[in-house]
């Protein structure tokens, strides 16, 4: 290729990825602007509350801590999706799998409490991430077999994972001690993901750093990459081809739902330090929406991440300072999937 059309091949990609970023941070400013339009609607300053948000979150180290604390399940949840999406499948279960995770892991936590800590906590992160793993396999199988759609399963499991944790936590599994509460018994100390440098950031970090680093690598230096994107180019070429698309149908489910149960076994040990009904405040919707958002890219599934952390954690900071009800922080949620249908819409001619 000579160098003068290499040079312009170049320029004209740089410029498109600045213009994608300019129109993507425009949309993002217009799902700010009607959030404000919300704020003016509850009788309270709009560029107030924003700055009470990015000044709580980060202006302080505390505040900086808490958003990568709630980065943690977000990474996690957004990488159970990134993954079977590389051949075109729609994990909407991430929450459904964080909370069986979270379950699975609870039961180890509670069965196998006089282990040691270098022999405990590896066993239950392996569980969550088994069950995790299990419960999006579910999904697999039936859209393996044809019979139904991975999203309307992964979907309605998500209520069936949380209605099965709601029974354990007021039924079986509830601590005595508790009174009328509904939660089981606190993790021994061994049982306890270590937090680092006296804050509440804690070794659930190390889980999502190493999702991010292997889900790359897979995909862009490995043969099972290269496999995943022929069948997300043209699956019935790949089949014809001798690729088991079969397989990988319900081995990505199990990942990516594995992942999701690392998230679950991060919040309930190290955030939770018990299973409760409240485990999760939609840590698994918010994750399909950052791997829409970031469009299964790992560095874009930090952003992304790291701003909804931000959104997330100005939920609490709207209904403390501002009396504002916590769950208003949802709208604004709606309103960047509203941001990146859009964008999706736009991009393929809205096909």
């Amino acid at each position: 290729m000579p160098r003068g059309e290499l040079a312009a091949r170049i320029v004209s990609f740089r410029n498109d990825r600045l213009a994608g970023l300019v129109r993507f941070a425009g949309l993002f400013a217009l799902a700010f602007v009607v959030f404000a339009i919300v704020l003016l609607a509850f009788g309270k300053n709009p560029l107030r509350a924003y700055a009470d948000i990015f000044s709580n979150t980060l202006g302080s180290a505390y505040g900086f801590s808490e958003v990568l604390v709630k980065m943690i399940p977000l990474v996690l949840t957004a990488v159970a999706v990134a993954v079977p999406a590389r051949i075109w499948l729609i994990n909407v279960g991430g929450e459904g799998q964080l909370f069986i995770g979270a379950m699975f892991a609870t039961w180890g936590a509670l069965n196998f409490s006089t282990l040691p800590i270098w022999t405990l906590l590896p066993l239950i992160s392996a569980l969550g991430f088994l069950g995790g793993g299990l419960w999006a396999t579910i999904s697999g199988i039936l859209r393996a077999k044809g019979l139904v759609s991975e999203t309307i399963s992964t979907l309605l499991l998500n209520y069936v994972a949380i209605l099965l944790v709601n029974f354990l936590v007021f039924g079986p599994w509830k601590d005595p001690e508790s009174a009328n509460y509904p939660q089981t018994a606190p993790f021994v100390e061994a049982a306890t993901l270590p937090a680092f440098g006296g804050t509440r950031v804690h070794m659930g970090v190390v889980f999502a750093i190493a999702a991010l680093i292997l889900f790359y690598l897979v995909i862009s230096r490995t043969r099972w990459g290269l496999e995943m994107r022929a069948i997300g180019s043209n699956a019935e070429a790949a089949r014809r081809n001798g690729i088991p698309i079969t397989k990988y149908i319900v081995l990505l489910m199990f990942i990516g739902g594995g992942v999701a149960g690392l998230a679950g076994m991060s919040e309930v040990s190290a955030v939770q330090g018990m299973l409760r009904p409240s485990l999760s405040p939609g840590y698994g919707f918010a994750g399909f929406l950052i791997s829409w958002m970031a469009g299964g890219n790992p560095l874009g599934i930090v952003a992304a991440a790291f701003l909804l952390a931000i959104v997330t954690a100005g939920g609490d900071i709207l209904q403390m300072a501002h009396r504002i009800p916590g769950a208003v922080v949802h709208i604004l949620m709606a309103l960047i999937l509203f941001v990146v249908l859009a964008r999706h819409s736009r991009r393929t001619g809205g096909k």
